[in-house]
């Protein structure tokens, strides 16, 4: 085989809105979300092992706390999936550097699944297209499609059906990053307890984002964030209460949790507005731990 490795960066995501219908019979919600793909990656290297028989997976970086090294990681769950569809046997190692955090809303594994179906479909010169990748990433989970694609979108049904989203302008963005996860299946139970359910609604698009977005107005953008799991994220992690506060109080144009949490986003207006943010947000000792990014970014790509 001629490519014996190949690297795939993919980057974190935010939601700018995260919609929840009722719970449906099979125990999911039909949601409306608007996903951006920001600068915070992961980096996902496949390397061919003829010698070795099967898939082997070792992580490395700054966020590695948690994360799955054995065959419940979803970048080793991609492979196996593309093995059994495109019917191949794949001996491979899989190396991921986290940056992503685990478990933060931000995506962090199913960014590393994404990578791994571009990964194996360079490494063995399969030739999927944009569908059939998409197709497999649906299989996965509902952000992987997106985590394929990147820049900003409309994920709608679990968030995994996509439209690209009429957008403008760079946002800058300040990340306050917990130290333990949250569960998302958690976060949603908690969500369904927290509501009556005749009050929740079929999700919808909002518009008043949207026109913000496209405008490219980053304070309309702020003021109309919105994620309905927040309360519930809030509820079994209140420390959120105070760090969303705070944010506020130094200026932020609006925050939200990101997805189920914990990660909380601040949107500022530019990259200093967000530097002097993450300066009080540690100066407060409310955060654990802080990173700056922008967006939109692209979604999985190959480095080498």
């Amino acid at each position: 085989m001629p490519v014996k490795s190949v690297t795939v960066r993919v980057p974190a995501k935010v939601n700018l809105q995260l919609s929840v219908g009722p719970r449906e019979s099979d125990g999911y919600h039909n949601l409306v979300t608007v996903f951006q793909a920001i600068s915070i990656f992961d980096e996902v290297t496949v390397s061919f092992t003829p010698a070795q028989s099967g898939v082997s997976i070792s992580i490395t970086g700054e966020q590695t706390h948690g994360v799955p090294a054995d065959a419940n990681n979803l970048a080793v769950k991609a492979v196996e999936l593309i093995a059994k569809e495109y019917d191949l046997n794949i001996d491979a190692h899989i190396e991921i550097k986290k940056a992503i955090p685990v478990a933060g809303g931000m995506a962090g594994g199913s960014a590393d699944a994404a990578a791994a179906i571009v990964a194996i479909d360079y490494l063995y010169s399969l030739g999927m297209t944009r569908e059939e990748m998409t197709e497999v990433a649906s299989q996965l989970g509902s952000d992987v499609p997106f985590m394929l694609s990147g820049g900003t979108a409309i994920g709608t049904g679990h968030g995994e059906q996509l439209t690209a989203a009429l957008s403008r302008g760079t946002y800058h963005w300040v990340l306050a990053l917990s130290t333990v996860g949250l569960s998302t299946p958690s976060v949603y139970a908690e969500c369904d307890r927290l509501r009556s359910e005749s009050e929740i609604a079929e999700p919808q698009t909002n518009e008043l984002l949207m026109q913000a977005l496209l405008a490219a107005d980053p304070k309309a953008v702020g003021a109309n964030l919105i994620n309905d799991l927040q309360a519930a994220a809030c509820s079994l992690r209140p420390a959120l209460r105070l760090v969303l506060d705070v944010g506020q109080e130094y200026g932020a144009l609006g925050a939200l949790v990101s997805g189920s949490g914990p990660t909380v986003a601040f949107l500022v207006s530019d990259e200093e507005a967000g530097l002097d943010l993450a300066v009080a947000l540690t100066a407060s000792g409310v955060v654990g731990s802080v990173a700056r990014a922008y967006g939109p970014v692209a979604g999985a790509k190959i480095l080498s």
